[in-house]
């Protein structure tokens, strides 16, 4: 397959679906929604389910379309040249959007008379696309693209994240609750001065499932440890010293250690295959040290806890002496907290295992989505930033390490959990958007990431700033943008 890129092939393939959806059910408005069971899922706006005929009928007729090797047209969309006459067939959360931002661009697609926006580029040819695989999921569709999996284009193997499915549906319920479906409203809201309320039903959701966790936890005696996993930038300290305060609330006495302190060292961190740090790999972790210190705890010993300091890359010469008793429990965060090596020998039942992430944000609009890695991303950037010294071409250059380590020692895990909290704030972009922005500008036009950085602060153009005076400080945002009670910077 010449020239793959496996984004541009997923958003090919998403023109094809729309078209062949439109040619046969005209009245459906599809809107993609998350990544899931190794591809995206999908759902129509007004109907309650998509039925197993007619997926099948849409993917018999994008093989159709793939077939005949169509040309895709693109033209560039500038919405300061926009009309109220070139709005009439736009769809309305499109035109939300474009009333509520400054300048932005898109690309209008082309395909046999059929148009979309995107705001990515696509292949000029159906002929790029020719492996996909489609079919009905709960109330909708997902939609499968290819990946470069161990240097061979295939389909990803067939998964059913159930959890996660989960998650998703009250997440769009949360969205319902907050009156926010794509940016666009969200811009509305922030535009009308109504942010601060959003901001706190959006918190209140969040304390509120906090507490249910801790609720599953205080009932159940035998839990000891709680692991709390979740990839880079999912807020896993703010999630842990929450959850912590719950329990405390609950007459339990928890707590938290957090697996960073466990690292073996900057300088003694373990190489990947291409001769680089595996910082994301749990073998760059003290696991005897770490092992041992869990026994000792359920035990009833004292015994010292390490202090990794970030900005130096080595331990601390003292630690934190720890002893617990009674009621207590261990909250044991960090992003190998599902992998079984950290709690070898301890019984399964004294276990209760949490994965955290962003799971979920705001479309654009209802054909463009905004990948969650990207808002992780711009979290570490702006974190890496004020807590550990790093710019964003540093930061940058390290992403792509960081998820492939989260590909190989995170997500195969995630369905393994007693429960999955979603940590993204419908509203958090709004308020990143400025720390992020300072830091990308800095990227200068020789920098390898310098393309990455334009397409970074391309997305941020669309939403309009929040300032961070309305954000709490016991909020997950806070942790990224500074003044958390949680996070030492």
């Amino acid at each position: 397959m010449e020239n793959f890129d496996s984004r541009k092939y997923l958003l090919t393939c998403k023109l094809i679906l729309l078209k062949a959806t439109h040619e046969l059910f005209p009245e459906y408005c599809v809107t993609l929604r998350n990544s899931l069971n190794n591809g995206v899922y999908l759902t129509v706006n007004g109907k309650e389910i998509i039925l197993e005929d007619e997926s099948r009928a849409i993917k018999e007729r994008m093989e159709e379309i793939i077939k005949k090797d169509l040309k895709i047209t693109k033209t560039h969309f500038h919405s300061e040249r926009i009309s109220k006459e070139n709005l009439k067939n736009v769809r309305e959360d499109l035109v939300e959007l474009l009333e509520t931002t400054g300048i932005v661009s898109f690309f209008i697609y082309e395909l046999d008379g059929y148009k979309s926006y995107f705001i990515e580029e696509l292949y000029e040819n159906t002929a790029y696309v020719n492996l996909f695989d489609l079919y009905s999921y709960d109330e909708g569709m997902i939609l499968k693209t290819p990946k470069d999996i161990d240097g061979v284009i295939q389909l990803a193997p067939l998964i059913d994240d159930k959890k996660l499915a989960k998650v998703y549906k009250e997440s769009s319920k949360w969205n319902e609750i907050m009156k926010v479906s794509c940016l666009g409203s969200l811009n509305r809201i922030n535009l009308n001065g109504d942010i601060v309320e959003l901001i706190r039903v959006n918190e209140a959701l969040h304390s509120k499932k906090i507490a249910k966790i801790a609720e599953k936890i205080v009932d159940d005696r035998d839990i000891k440890i709680v692991t709390i996993a979740g990839p880079s930038s999912s807020g896993k300290t703010t999630f842990s010293n929450r959850l912590n305060l719950q329990l405390l609330a609950s007459e339990l006495k928890p707590v938290v250690i957090s697996l960073d302190d466990y690292y073996i060292g900057r300088a003694n961190i373990p190489m990947d295959k291409d001769g680089k740090k595996d910082f994301e790999s749990v073998k760059a972790l003290d696991l005897e040290l770490l092992n041992s210190n869990l026994k000792g705890l359920l035990n009833g010993e004292e015994v010292e806890i390490p202090k990794y300091n970030f900005k130096s890359g080595t331990r601390e010469e003292k630690g934190k002496f720890m002893q617990i008793n009674g009621k207590a429990v261990i909250i044991l965060e960090g992003i190998h907290g599902l992998n079984e090596a950290l709690v070898e020998g301890i019984p399964a039942r004294k276990i209760f295992k949490i994965y955290i992430s962003c799971l979920t944000q705001l479309n654009i609009d209802s054909h463009n989505r905004i990948k969650t890695s990207v808002v992780r991303k711009i979290r570490r950037v702006v974190r890496d930033s004020i807590s550990r010294n790093f710019d964003a071409e540093e930061t940058l250059e390290m992403w792509d390490r960081v998820r492939k380590g989260e590909t190989k020692n995170i997500f195969p895990y995630q369905e393994n959990a007693d429960v999955i909290f979603d940590t993204s704030l419908a509203y958090e972009i709004g308020v990143l958007k400025p720390y992020v922005e300072m830091e990308l500008i800095k990227i200068k036009m020789d920098s390898a990431h310098y393309r990455e950085a334009r397409k970074l602060l391309r997305l941020l153009s669309y939403f309009t700033p929040i300032p961070d005076k309305y954000v709490p400080d016991e909020s997950i945002l806070k942790e990224f943008v500074g003044g958390s009670h949680f996070y030492n910077y």
